[in-house]
């Protein structure tokens, strides 16, 4: 899958799992049970065991699911997930040169960054999107609403404490997507093998971002519909004054 059409998939998408797993039969499971409630993306982080090899099996077993490396944190590990097939390279914090370096080899890049500053310096090196990373704990939707007020051209990615009571506020505050770990992939729930809850969880998650993108459609909606009534108004006006 080329850079631009992972790309596409998280904006259309807009939920990042994070999974994390002791074992390759784990990843398998929870890919097989994410993908199965319709979100074919994946983070596999790199602070599991295993993690470049998890990859390189779920890419190599699940061809349709995006699969992408998680707490990437300096070049040479970069290079290794993208050997091992990686289609997205992210991490919680802001690094330049993993930045250029998957620039250069046209993989996907979702850089983590936290404050206005390193946000905007992220965005400005070549990160594809931004990562604001941990949310919950510098004030949630309040944070990155503002984040998104100020920087409306930069694609923010929330994560860190998304969970199903805040991932709709998350997308009404402007998050282009939401990176979930164990509100969306539970570690009893690939202990015991339930799917079926795994599955319900995605299918939830895709509601709230779905139905909050709705609403901000219709917003804007209503805002375009409201700026044009007043120019035809306006324009209504200025007529009647040239009549007298």
């Amino acid at each position: 899958m080329t850079k631009e059409e992972v790309c596409n998939a998280v904006k259309q998408i807009g939920i990042i799992p994070a999974v994390r797993v002791s074992s390759t039969d784990d990843a398998h499971f929870a890919v097989e049970a994410v993908a199965g409630g319709g979100i074919p993306i994946v983070e596999i982080t790199m602070t599991v065991p295993s993690a470049i090899e998890m990859i390189s099996h779920v890419t190599h077993y699940h061809a349709k699911v995006i699969v992408g490396a998680g707490t990437v944190l300096n070049v040479e590990t970069a290079q290794q997930c993208i050997d091992a097939g990686a289609g997205f390279i992210t991490a919680p914090g802001f690094n330049a040169r993993i930045v250029e370096f998957a620039t250069k080899h046209n993989v996907a890049v979702l850089a983590g960054a936290l404050t206005p500053t390193e946000v905007i310096e992220a965005w400005e090196t070549g990160s594809d999107f931004v990562k604001v990373f941990p949310c919950a704990p510098v004030g949630g939707e309040t944070y990155l609403r503002a984040l998104s007020t100020a920087l409306p051209q930069i694609p923010l990615i929330a994560a860190g404490g998304v969970n199903q009571q805040t991932a709709r506020a998350y997308i009404l505050a402007g998050a282009t997507a939401i990176g979930i770990g164990h509100d969306l992939i539970p570690h009893d729930a690939i202990e015991h093998r339930q799917a079926d809850r795994i599955r319900e969880l995605a299918h939830r998650f895709l509601s709230f971002v779905k139905e909050a993108r709705e609403l901000l459609a219709a917003r804007q909606q209503s805002i375009t519909t409201s700026k044009a009534l007043e120019e035809c108004e306006k324009g209504a006006a200025a007529g009647r004054g040239k009549k007298r």
